[in-house]
């Protein structure tokens, strides 16, 4: 009696191991979803939405290496109310499927790509957005975590990496990344905070759906700071004068960093003229100031910002 009861013991511990995962594939890990099935899943429902309106979602599901840079449901309401919208449902509803498409496809790269991957290598990255013939670039950083800009110059951090997918990778961010050639001068310079001070002013002119037309336009950008330095200066402004200080940065053509004309005198919409010169790259107002250009060639859909320290002051 002894023996079959100690045969038993043994029986039943065998069954109760095999229950017990004694078959590794009968307790393994789900399989990763596909990139769009992981969106879901994390809860990045507006970047959700703005891919099923840009048509993306058969391309995020099918067969890949991808990386994706998924902007978080907050990123997306920050961008949406610096573009004048009241959250990230209003932004997906009003932009264009195309151009909603070009922001998207900008957050993506061709090959899957770690965290790791991210931090060596080339410092920038082309995405699957395509802008004067050849792929758009993000610029990634990889001091304090992995960092990535964009072409209006601002930052996005990879605040969650290396989410697996089964057709790529997912590294969640906290804001949508701009791309170039798809916003106009005007949403460029609301999309970056350093710029919100000429946003006010260029909004207290009432020149915003000027420069959110056709265009093409060349806007000198002054950066908050150079607001800052001639504060009182800008609030004993008329709107005339105002005006006029604005239009003075900027030209009724497109010019690129590559087409400056230097040393010669330019006219701007104001009427009045500026001179930019090289070596350093700076610009010679109406002062005995140059103000100094810090960045070129932010690409907008209707021009090009550059970006200078010091507003330019005409003659009023």
């Amino acid at each position: 009696m002894q023996f079959w009861f100690k045969r038993w013991a043994v029986v039943a511990s065998l069954i109760g191991l095999a229950a017990c995962g004694g078959n590794d594939e009968d307790h393994a890990p789900p399989a990763p979803g596909t990139i769009a099935q992981v969106a879901q899943a994390n809860g990045l429902n507006a970047l959700v939405a703005a891919a099923t309106k840009a048509g993306l979602v058969p391309a995020l599901s099918g067969a890949g290496t991808l990386t994706v840079f998924a902007p978080t449901d907050a990123a997306f309401n920050t961008l949406a109310t610096r573009l004048g919208f009241t959250d990230a449902t209003a932004l997906v509803n009003a932009l264009p499927a195309s151009a909603l498409a070009s922001i998207l496809n900008y957050h993506v790269l061709a090959t899957r790509q770690t965290a790791a991957d991210l931090s060596t290598g080339a410092n920038t990255r082309p995405t699957l957005y395509s802008f004067g013939g050849s792929a758009a670039t993000l610029s990634v950083g990889t001091t304090g975590g992995v960092t990535l800009t964009d072409a209006v110059l601002t930052a996005a951090n990879v605040v969650t990496a290396n989410v697996p997918a089964s057709n790529g990778i997912v590294h969640v961010v906290d804001k949508v990344l701009v791309p170039p050639g798809v916003l106009t001068v005007v949403q460029m310079a609301r999309a970056n905070p350093q710029f919100s001070s000429l946003v006010s002013a260029v909004s207290s002119a009432g020149l915003a759906s000027t420069l959110s037309g056709a265009g093409p336009f060349t806007v000198f950008a002054p950066v908050n700071d150079a607001f800052t330095a001639i504060s009182s200066t800008v609030a004993g402004l008329t709107t005339a004068q105002l005006t006029t200080v604005l239009t003075y940065h900027v030209l009724g053509s497109q010019v690129l960093s590559t087409a400056i004309p230097f040393g010669t005198p330019v006219a701007t919409v104001s009427g009045q003229t500026i001179t930019i010169n090289a070596s350093p790259l700076r610009i010679t107002d109406k002062t005995a100031t140059p103000a100094p250009i810090v960045a070129t060639d932010i690409r907008a859909s209707n021009g090009v910002i550059h970006v200078i320290s010091k507003v330019l002051i005409p003659t009023l």
